[in-house]
């Protein structure tokens, strides 16, 4: 069965997705957000990668260097062996100043024997829209189209650049590299300062892994994933990525198919809440300035979403001369999901700013700016929370009144008045007060379905959706409350199917879902362990581990019959849950053994 068994390298500026096999199928440079140099992935004829082949005999293994974003692909036959270091440079010039050029570093490093193997180097830039050339020059082989638009590419190596550029086989017995750079080098590589650089990047990574939470349970998991949301953050503006990918289907065959190379108000504060739980509060501040610039008015209503150079305007194109991944077309670049009202990201933003004021009020630099945007994000809340939207799942039909949106609208103003709590303001707290009630009274009073005996997707509807789950994570409702667990039980009822959850089940603008949105079965896992159902919830925990690729990285979506993964890859969504729930776990072992040690 094929699958997303792809590692994820990248730097804070830009990614790279490497097959199993050694292939660079995916990457975009200089960042993100750039058009792709290899697009395998989303066309394996057309797209462009850079693959190392070996023969038949050789047995090929893939992991990460432990705790960092290393990937390393050993290819081993008889006595013959080599090592494949993929990484993309990331580590302090000095304090607050990286280096991090946009470049991929391939090191090869000789174990043993006369291995030998075969380059296949096939630039396609510009989302291959026009035809790339490569020339061979003295100090590197340049690659470059014109047609679209003029760009070049330069990949340095140690090895004979004919026998490179035209596949001819290559004998091992010293190490070697490649480096492919979206700029030319003015001081040449050499084998030498290439390993200088991937020992300046380990570095990097074993001293930030160094300074995450440790937990009791689960911690490699928790490290892993750490790692990935740290690679799907952007260090220049301290956006956050959803993924590293566009277009890679939810379900193989139709349509849905998006650009998740954007900063989503949404995902990007969920991970934020979760990676400064972590202990890693620069990132933290980071996006709360990517917030506070975006917002020079003060009644200016947010976006869902934005580009991850701050842009607003993300048009949506289709590339028609792409297959899509595994035929599934179209292939998208942009977004026009940014247009879209969706009232719950005022509650997910301002939990973020509350959550940052209550760990670090002693050294928040701009307090003054986090209080007038929740005082900005109150009178929204206060003038557009009765009114319809489009809700977490993006319908792209009619405006409903989605249960979740309500809830978040309420956590704005809940944690509006926690704000306004630690900064002293009174005033404001008796004015907000009356509109808390207000909204939680009508959810109350709308949402709850008497006849399923469960909160729905929205008002007076009898559907079911695996968003009302985060009521609890909120704070909106007790695990314990009677309402709160006869939605769990309905909608494992309903929504689940040998253990992975559906989204909802009612039809969308597509027709019905037929994968299971990764998110949601971590939402659901976590609401059981807190109703008190912890032995289930860790079985399915560790059951949902197993559906991960052979290097513990999800992606948005698992078709429930193969358990493949399907959607963006790697999905911040699906890693932050999965650290969530696996710190809730954690968190109960340490209570009990704490009380065990006290008895």
């Amino acid at each position: 069965m094929d699958n997303l068994d792809y590692g994820i390298i990248g730097n804070c500026r830009s990614a790279a997705l490497i097959s199993k096999t050694g292939s660079i199928d995916w990457c975009c440079l200089p960042e993100f957000d750039s058009s792709s140099v290899f697009a395998k992935i989303l066309d394996d004829k057309i797209g462009g990668s850079f693959s190392v082949l070996v023969e038949d005999s050789y047995y090929i293994k893939q992991q990460y260097e432990p705790k960092t974003a290393i990937l390393v692909t050993t290819y081993t036959s008889g006595e013959h062996c080599f090592e494949l270091h993929d990484f993309m440079p990331r580590y302090y010039k000095n304090v607050d100043d990286y280096h991090a050029p946009p470049e991929i570093i391939r090191y090869i490093k000789y174990i043993s024997g006369t291995p030998k193997f075969r380059v296949a180097y096939d630039p396609k830039l510009e989302y291959a829209q026009g035809k790339t050339t490569s020339y061979i020059k003295p100090d590197f082989i340049a690659s470059l189209t014109h047609e679209v638009k003029f760009d070049t590419i330069f990949l340095y190596t140690s090895f004979d650049k004919e026998k490179v550029l035209n596949g001819e086989e290559i004998t091992l017995s010293e190490n070697g590299y490649f480096l492919l750079g979206y700029n030319e080098k003015i001081f040449l590589p050499t084998t030498e300062k290439i390993h200088l650089e991937l020992e300046r990047t380990k570095l990097y990574w074993l001293n930030w892994v160094e300074r995450t939470a440790t937990y009791k349970r689960f911690n490699e998991q928790i490290i892993r994933s750490a790692i990935t949301l740290k690679l799907l953050s952007y260090n220049k503006t301290g956006a956050v990525l959803a993924a590293a990918t566009t277009s890679l289907p939810e379900t193989i065959g139709e349509v849905r198919n998006w650009d998740y190379r954007f900063c989503w108000i949404r995902d990007a504060s969920m991970v934020i809440k979760v990676v400064s739980e972590l202990g890693h509060k620069n990132v933290a501040k980071r996006y709360l300035q990517f917030i506070i610039d975006l917002i020079p008015d003060k009644d200016e209503k947010l976006q869902i979403m934005y580009g991850i150079n701050k842009e607003k305007k993300l048009t949506e194109e289709t590339l028609e001369h792409l297959s899509g991944y595994k035929g599934s077309k179209p292939v998208r670049i942009g977004n026009a999901a940014y247009k879209q009202k969706q009232n719950d990201i005022y509650g997910i933003l301002m939990d973020v700013i509350y959550e940052q004021l209550m760990k670090f009020s002693n050294d928040i630099d701009n307090g003054e700016e986090l209080w007038t945007i929740t005082k900005g994000i109150v009178w929204i809340v206060e003038k557009h929370w009765k009114e319809a939207d489009k809700g977490i799942w993006e319908f792209r039909t009619e405006d409903r009144h989605f249960t979740f949106s309500k809830v978040l609208c309420w956590v704005a103003i809940d944690r509006a008045i926690k704000v306004a709590e630690i900064l002293g303001k009174k005033h404001k707290i008796d004015k907000w007060k009356p509109i808390e009630e207000e909204i939680r009274k009508d959810i109350h009073d709308n949402a709850w379905n008497d006849e399923k005996q469960a909160f729905t997707q929205s008002y007076d509807s009898p559907y079911l959706d695996a968003s009302v789950l985060l009521m609890e994570s909120y704070g909106f409702i007790d695990a314990k409350d009677p309402k709160f667990v006869g939605t769990v039980k309905a909608i494992e009822k309903e929504l689940s199917n040998d253990g992975l959850l559906y989204r909802y089940k009612n039809e969308d603008d597509f027709g019905l879902p037929s994968s299971s949105f990764t998110i949601c079965t971590f939402w659901f896992i976590n609401s059981l362990f807190k109703i008190g159902e912890e032995e289930k919830a860790i079985q399915h925990f560790e059951q949902l581990l197993t559906y991960s690729n052979h290097l513990g990285l999800f992606s948005e979506d698992i078709d429930f019959k193969t358990k493949r993964l399907l959607g963006n890859f790697p999905q911040a969504y699906s890693h932050l849950a999965l650290i969530e729930c696996a710190i809730n776990f954690s968190n109960k072992a340490n209570d009990e053994a704490i009380l065990e040690s006290m008895r």
